[in-house]
């Protein structure tokens, strides 16, 4: 058999098919399945026009309510019911209330659903989170999860993949967070349309497992299809006590062969890379944090699946300790989930949030999408650490979203601007 890559090798082992070259459709199995509740009433919908009795197997659907939780209005209050009864009817044990989840992207990887070599699609676009783990997952439309949830399959084109090879000593406060806004910054917005980016090399193989969530979150704001990271012994380490009856020597096997081949491959030294900011309107529209030091900003955001773990809100209580947040900017803290919060409650982080006059807020996405708990009026600027700030992303259409690592984000609410962490430590 020629040589493949992980991403080539989860895909041949979730199909019937012996062999298969880039572009072909392929059949392929599906080892886990999640909606939340915005994307899963419609899927719901769906499935309910097919008439069918049961779903393919209710220990493999995952159901979070996530992005409009605790329900801010009656309709998303409705799709949290239509998510339960649903549960309830196709005895479906993992719907997790609001209360029991937090971020659907921070949640399940903590609670062991995501296992390296596995295949996994979510109706929603990062999704691509979980390739940290060594898994090839993806964002599919509400219909797509409606037909897997009754066939356990889904199809799909096989992608090309694209590797990434980072190299160098990265500098105080840079983190992958920024690595990632370099690299959508070089490759654009549409650089990796519907390929798969692995990400390797001597910084990757370093970068805790919090960090390597950050990187493949962001995937699909190049466009990629997905993700991933060859699993090692920071994967074994994180899973071990999530996971039952994982072998390491096993784990090791779900690996990219040497001589794999790339569609293309990019090798740079970071060891330069300043603590980078998005600029409006796009991922990709990166400068470097003292360029952007004269904007003021009104609300900062530290949280979402790309920065909502525990590694983050230490980052930003670094920052913070002792502080108090500017009285022209409001912060707004987001926990990915409740183990991430109860964690930093017994590290002294929450007294720390507290304290500097941050609002401390439950585990949802919240502002990220526009969604509540943090919407943007016309005219504010806000710096956060989400992963997009298309226009009205998260809110009026004439305000402002410029993306940051936890460091710079905490920064700037201190000083009212956009901030390199240096200037308040």
């Amino acid at each position: 058999m020629r040589p493949l890559s992980i991403g080539h090798k989860i895909i041949l082992n979730h199909t019937s098919d012996k062999k298969f070259k880039v572009g072909d459709f392929v059949f392929v199995k599906v080892d886990l399945t999640l909606a939340n509740d915005v994307t899963a009433p419609l899927s719901i919908k769906e499935f309910e026009k097919l008439k069918i009795k049961k779903v393919f197997n209710p220990q493999k659907i995952v159901l979070i309510p996530d992005h409009f939780t605790p329900a801010k209005d009656i309709k998303s209050a409705q799709n949290v019911k239509i998510m339960k009864e649903f549960s309830q009817k196709y005895k479906i044990r993992h719907f997790y209330p609001p209360g029991r989840c937090g971020i659907e992207h921070v949640f399940l990887p903590e609670q062991g659903f995501v296992k390296p070599g596995s295949l996994i699609i979510g109706a929603d676009s990062h999704t691509c989170t979980y390739g940290a783990l060594g898994s090839l997952a993806f964002g599919v439309g509400s219909t797509d999860i409606a037909f897997t949830w009754a066939e356990g399959k889904i199809w799909i084109r096989v992608p090309e993949v694209i590797l990434f090879i980072y190299r160098g000593k990265l500098k105080k406060f840079v983190t992958s967070k920024d690595i990632i806004l370099y690299t959508i910054s070089k490759i654009g917005c549409d650089g990796a349309n519907f390929k798969i980016m692995e990400f390797a090399g001597p910084l990757i193989e370093k970068m805790s497992q919090d960090q390597r969530f950050t990187l493949c979150n962001m995937a699909i704001e190049a466009g990629g299809f997905s993700g991933i990271i060859n699993p090692d012994k920071i994967t074994f380490d994180y899973l071990k006590k999530r996971v039952k009856k994982l072998n390491f020597s096993e784990l090791m096997k779900i690996r990219s062969d040497v001589d794999a081949q790339y569609s293309q491959i990019y090798d740079w030294d970071l060891t330069e890379l300043e603590v980078l900011v998005a600029a409006p309107h796009l991922p990709s529209n990166v400068k470097p944090v003292y360029q952007l030091r004269h904007v003021n900003v009104d609300q900062v955001v530290i949280g979402s699946c790309t920065n909502g773990r525990i590694e983050d809100l230490r980052m930003a209580a670094k920052i913070l300790k002792s502080k108090k947040v500017n009285s022209r900017t409001r912060l707004l803290i987001f926990p990915g989930s409740p183990q991430v919060l109860l964690e930093a409650q017994r590290e002294g982080l929450i007294d720390i949030f507290l304290k500097c006059g941050a609002i401390l807020c439950p585990p949802t996405c919240g502002p990220c999408l526009g969604g509540h708990l943090g919407v943007l009026a016309k005219g504010e600027v806000c710096i956060s650490t989400t992963n997009r700030n298309f226009i009205g992303r998260m809110g009026d259409p004439d305000s402002q979203v410029y993306l940051s690592n936890p460091y710079v984000a905490a920064a700037s609410s201190i000083k009212g601007r956009i901030t390199h962490p240096q200037e308040v430590l």
